[in-house]
Parts: structure tokens; C-alpha cells; sequence
């Protein structure tokens, strides 16, 4: 295919891609299959590699920036994005219709869902989207162009379009991927947002568009800012122009005339609110026509023609009938409230938690008090505050005992958190072999929480250094096991012992410290004896590290139970030397790697720790920095971009030849041979 055979297809492709992109995420109509449109999709992105100075800047490829952003460029907003004024009550609703009343003739009012998201600028040149700005102060925004062209429902490039437009939308996360990523966030450690809202705006600001991408944003576009060419007169009118180009607008009443079916819509909104798939919080009620808005004017703050009704949060009143407390596996305890069941936001609730001890007090709660209770972003449930109390009622404070082993519990005023002092805690040691044997530490096949949590019930394990004299026979005792999955386990534990040392000292669950901290720890000190020795002054000195990651590691490694778990795992044959890419070769050494698609043999781990071994370093994102990208079958935008930028591209089987030769003479900068 020559040049000009490759311009026709790619602006064929681009179209019809676009088509599909409306149809699935406008009108959630799908057209074509999830295959037909990939391929497609990879059919575009072929040429537009083979063809760079074809790629525009509207193409459907481009949806996902891969270049993490320094800084966000300051925008000054051509027409002020304005806040609303709040109001409260109907009463507040009626008084700003009677105002809008005693000053226009005849007013028209439109009522809208009030979307709890991140209003943003969508400005548009020629049909094409130019950049997108966060509100600011209202007069100046940040740029945030790369990460919003990651949200689907933002169109690229729009047909028919004027030469200028700019709308405003408010940028949003579904509670169905809140709740998706909130799972995520617990799983990994992370504190998880506390609601939809902040969960949109943090991800929105991500200097990572790729980050974005993976947060799942969408927007409803709910005013049109500026636009030239177009003579508009009427909110509704400029709406449905807006839906006519393609975006996906909030959705509105008709044009009404007076209080009562303004609060008559108010409240259907309300009824509804549970049903919708996303956070509101209020509603907005604003003048239709357009020139009568003008006549109305504005504050410095807010325009005079709109207010937003805001929604007290859905709360109920129930019964604390009881607290129970949990252990954690670095001992925190956690007090839980459970309560007489409500019905809230859609669903039953009738546990919570309460946090800490200064939460506890701070609310004054009682066990058999009458507590406020609601869902926090209307996912999850928190105690807001406790309203009477029984007589004789006692303020409860958490035991100065753990709860499960009798050990003294101890305050840790640098996490308001209350801890168990017994590194021996069952609870604690139960968790921390869910920890140990889980996928990204040492990778026990077999050895599940349920398997852990019969093991240990049945007195088999007590320490993760159990598992490693572990007996088939006593295995065999437990009902959850069989002959088969009985030599399985054995077999995985032995495999385990042969493990990167960074995998043992991340399954260690030394507090503040994940798997990167601990492969950086083996690489500065490359066995547990000089981990162990290192002073926390030795260990801060680490890129990446800070006072606190090195004072946790230091002070772990002091710990009594810690160094009689560590001779253990000598004893028992556990690798304790980190294998450092001179122990292996080095003709990766100063070469940096992309793995994507799916390989024929390897997992992306398995490529990693290959690539890792002969001292190369692996990256999530394409750049000219990048040396090689490692490509298998459906290897997405990251192989576009490699072709684009020529950067040289090998399959599994040439990564493996690579390994085994003892010359780096085959590694020159010969690009694009693949």
C-alpha cells in the first residue's frame, strides 16, 4: 500500500471508528464486535506507524497518552467557569423563582441532576478538541488535554462543527468503577478515595495519562461556554444542538414555568437518585433563554439566573448493638461497628467502621446508643455521629488487650492507631501468611486464605517458617485436601525456597515497605545479613527511600521474633542472597525494556525477571529512552508507538536467543529489522 492507497484507509478507519465509539459509548448500542472493532483498530494503527506524518491528532489512536506530564500548564479562561449558588431548602428554591419572576416576563426554568464530579473546559477548533482545562478559580484552569482525551465519551473530532466551540462538562467516575477501584486500592495497600468525586479528580490530575485511562472517567456535558457561527437562543436549544454533535449531554426537564412544578421536579430527581449509576448531589435549576440570563447578570461568584438545590445526604437513624475489633497483620486493631440493619442508598447496611479510638471519641459513641448512619459517597458506610444515648450509657474505648492473643495493645500516635504488641499473635501471624504466600511474594501455588486459615486452625502451621516442614501426611488429614493437591502444595513450597530474595522481603510485611522498596533493598544490599546490619541512616540513603520506610526496616529487623524467623528460613534452605545481574551477565546492562501483548511461554513476570537477570530494566511506557519493546500476540499502542519512534521490536523466541549468547555484539542499534 502506497501513501496515498494508506491517507484514504486511515480516513476511512478513523470514521468508522468513530462511528463505533458513538454507537458503544453514546448510545450503548454496540455495532460490531469487540474483535472486529480491535481489528480494526490495529489496522490503523499499523499504518499510522508506517505513515507517521499521516497520525492527526483527532485519530481514534489517539485516546491514550503514555507520557507521563511534569507539570500542567496554568489556562486562562476565555469565558468564566462560575460556581453556582447553593441553596437548601424548597423554601430558598421559591424565593429565587419569585426574584427571576419580579424581574423577566414570563421566565421559562430548566432542572438538571447536579453531577458530583470535576467540572472541566472542552475547547474545540474546526470540529477538533484542542485542549481541556480544570475550572481553577473559575477565571484560570490547569491543562489537562491528554489525560480527558482518555475518556471515550469526549469526542476527538465532531463533524458539522463550528469554527470555534467550547463547551463545559462535568468529569465524573461511575460508582460501579469506584467501587472497582476502591477493591483495588484495599488490595494493594493503598487508602482507597473516600468517594466518587475525589476518586475523578485525583485521577483526572494523574501526571500519567495512561494512569487515567485505567480509572474508567466519563462526562456529561452540561453547558455551552462560547461558540462562533451559531445563533443559539435558549439553553435547551444550545443542549440539544450539543447532543445533535455528538456529546453525551445531562439529562433535563422541559422548559417549566413556576414553583411548584420546579419542586415537583426536584423531587423526582431525588426519588431517583439511588437508581442512577453515578453520584449527584443536587440539582440545578437555571433560566432557559438565554437573554433573559444576560438580563439577569451575576455576582463576582455566581450567576444570578442558576442556583443548585443541594441534597442533605441520605441518613438514617439505628441501634449500635455492638463493636467488634479485628486484628491486622501488622496488629492494628480496628473497631466495627454493627448495627440494627438500614436500608441505605439501595442496599442493607449494618456494619461500619469506626476507625480508631479518637474517632470513637470524638463521636462520644456508646455501645446501645442511637446512631446516624449513611453511605459516604453512597458506597460506603460510616457512623455520623451518635444522637442519644441509653441511660447509664458508658463511652466505649477499645481494649488495652488485644482481643485475640491477651497481649498489651499499644497506641501508635503516628498512625492514631492502636496495635497489638505480640508478634505472635495468631490473627496477626494468620494474616501475614496470607501475605507471605500470596501471588507477588513468594507465589505459593495452593496455599489460598481458606487453605492458610485451615492449616493454621488445625495446628499445622503457627509461623510462615511451618510451612517449610510441612508433611504431606499431615496434609492429608485436613478434608480441603486430596493426594494430588497434596503433592502440589509440597511442591510449590519447595519451589518457593529458590525465590529472588526481594520476594521473601516483601512477604515479610515489614510495614511501609512494598515490592519495589524490597527489590531496592536487595539491590543496595544484596543479602538478608547486610539487611539486616544496615543502620536506618545506611538504608535512607536509598533512591526512593525516606525516613520513615528506613526506619521500619531497621527497627524489623531488631525484633527478637524477626531474627529467630530469619534463622529458620536459613535452616530450612531458604535463598537469602539476591542474585544481582552480575551473577547471571550483564548484556542487558544500560537497556531498558517494554513488554506488551501476550507472549507465547512467559507470563509478563516470568519477562521481567529474565530481562532483569542480564541487567536490563523493564519500563510500563514507550519513550526514546526505551531500547526494545518485547511483543506478543495483541500488542496494543505500545508497539505503534515503538514502530513510530524505530525503536527496535523482538518476540519472545529473539529475547531468549539474546540471553544466551555471551556477547553483547548482537545488541547494536539496528532498528526496525523486525
Amino acid at each position: 500500500m502506497n501513501k496515498q492507497q494508506a491517507e484514504i484507509r486511515i480516513s476511512q478507519l478513523s470514521k468508522e471508528l468513530m462511528q463505533h465509539n458513538y454507537r458503544y459509548y453514546i448510545l450503548n448500542d454496540p455495532s460490531v464486535s469487540d474483535y472486529t472493532y480491535d481489528e480494526m483498530m490495529r489496522e490503523l494503527r499499523t499504518l499510522e506507524s508506517e505513515y507517521p506524518e499521516l497520525l492527526k491528532p483527532d485519530s481514534p489512536s489517539q485516546r491514550v497518552g503514555g507520557v507521563a506530564s511534569s507539570s500542567f500548564e496554568k489556562v486562562e479562561h476565555k469565558v468564566q467557569m462560575a460556581s453556582l449558588q447553593d441553596v437548601f431548602s424548597f423554601e430558598e428554591v421559591n424565593a429565587f423563582i419569585t426574584r427571576c419572576k419580579d424581574q423577566l416576563v414570563d421566565p421559562k426554568f430548566i432542572v438538571e441532576p447536579k453531577i458530583d464530579g470535576l467540572s472541566v473546559s472542552l475547547e474545540y477548533e474546526n470540529g477538533v478538541f484542542k485542549r481541556g482545562s480544570t475550572r481553577g478559580d473559575g477565571f484560570t484552569g490547569e491543562d489537562v488535554t491528554m489525560n480527558l482525551k482518555t475518556i471515550h465519551t469526549i469526542p476527538l473530532k465532531i463533524e458539522n462543527a463550528p469554527s470555534y466551540l467550547e463547551v463545559r462538562g462535568e468529569v465524573y467516575m461511575s460508582l460501579k468503577s469506584f467501587k472497582q477501584l476502591s477493591i483495588a486500592q484495599e488490595e494493594n495497600d493503598e487508602i482507597p478515595f473516600k468517594n466518587p468525586r475525589n476518586a475523578a479528580s485525583g485521577s483526572l490530575r494523574q501526571k500519567d495519562a495512561s494512569v487515567t485511562a485505567k480509572r474508567r472517567l466519563d462526562i456529561f456535558v452540561f453547558n455551552l461556554q462560547n461558540i462562533d457561527g451559531e445563533n443559539l437562543l435558549s439553553h435547551k436549544q444550545s443542549i440539544d444542538y450539543l447532543k445533535s454533535l455528538g456529546f453525551t449531554t445531562i439529562a433535563q426537564s422541559e422548559p417549566i414555568s413556576n414553583a411548584e412544578e420546579v419542586i415537583d421536579a426536584i423531587r423526582r430527581i431525588g426519588d431517583e437518585r439511588n437508581n442512577y449509576g453515578y453520584d449527584i448531589d443536587g440539582v440545578v435549576v437555571k433560566i432557559n433563554s438565554f437573554e433573559q440570563r444576560e438580563e439577569m447578570g451575576a455576582t463576582m461568584k455566581t450567576p444570578k439566573w442558576a442556583v443548585a438545590y443541594k441534597f442533605p445526604p441520605e441518613e438514617k437513624e439505628t441501634i449500635l448493638k455492638d463493636i467488634e475489633v479485628s486484628v491486622g497483620r501488622t496488629g492494628v486493631i480496628t473497631p466495627v461497628a454493627i448495627f440494627e440493619s438500614v436500608h441505605l442508598a439501595g442496599t442493607d447496611v449494618e456494619r461500619a467502621s469506626l476507625h480508631n479510638q479518637d474517632f470513637i471519641t470524638e463521636k462520644g459513641i456508646c455501645i446501645g446508643d442511637t446512631i446516624v448512619v449513611r453511605k459516604a459517597g453512597e458506597i460506603i458506610p460510616e457512623v455520623v455521629s451518635s444522637v442519644r444515648h441509653n441511660e447509664n450509657a458508658i463511652p466505649y474505648k477499645l481494649p488495652d488487650i488485644c482481643p485475640v492473643c491477651n497481649s498489651k495493645a499499644e497506641r501508635d500516635d503516628e498512625a492514631a492507631a492502636l496495635r497489638c504488641s505480640n508478634p505472635d499473635c495468631p490473627a496477626q501471624i494468620e494474616k501475614r501468611m496470607i501475605h507471605f504466600a500470596s501471588k507477588d511474594a513468594m507465589n505459593i501455588d495452593g496455599l489460598g486464605t481458606e487453605n492458610i486459615k485451615a492449616l493454621h486452625n488445625a495446628g499445622l502451621i503457627n509461623s510462615v517458617a511451618d510451612l517449610y516442614i510441612l508433611k504431606k501426611d499431615d496434609i492429608l488429614k485436613l478434608d480441603r485436601f486430596a493426594d494430588k493437591s497434596a503433592d502440589n502444595l509440597i511442591n510449590s513450597i519447595e519451589k518457593s525456597k529458590s525465590n529472588s530474595l526481594d520476594r521473601l522481603i516483601f512477604g515479610l510485611g515489614i510495614r511501609n515497605i512494598g515490592i519495589k522498596a524490597a527489590k531496592l533493598l536487595c539491590e543496595k544490599f544484596s543479602s538478608i545479613d547486610n539487611i539486616m546490619n544496615a543502620s536506618a541512616e545506611d538504608i535512607e540513603q536509598i533512591d526512593g527511600f525516606g525516613s520513615v520506610m528506613a526506619k521500619s526496616v531497621s527497627d524489623s529487623f531488631k525484633e527478637q521474633h524477626m531474627k529467630d524467623l530469619i534463622e529458620r528460613l536459613y535452616r530450612y534452605g531458604l535463598n537469602m542472597n539476591y542474585e544481582t545481574k552480575e551473577s547471571i551477565g550483564n548484556i542487558f546492562e544500560g537497556k531498558t525494556f517494554v513488554l506488551t501483548g501476550t507472549l507465547p511461554t512467559m507470563n509478563r513476570r516470568e519477562a521481567k525477571t529474565l530481562i532483569e537477570s542480564f541487567g536490563g530494566k523493564v519500563s510500563g511506557s514507550v519513550s526514546k529512552k526505551t531500547s526494545y519493546v518485547v511483543a506478543g500476540d495483541e500488542a496494543g499502542n505500545k508497539l505503534d508507538k515503538a514502530n513510530s519512534l524505530g525503536i527496535a521490536v523482538l518476540t519472545e523466541s529473539e529475547l531468549i536467543e539474546m540471553t544466551k549468547s555471551e556477547t553483547s555484539d548482537n545488541l547494536g542499534d539496528n532498528k526496525n529489522e523486525n
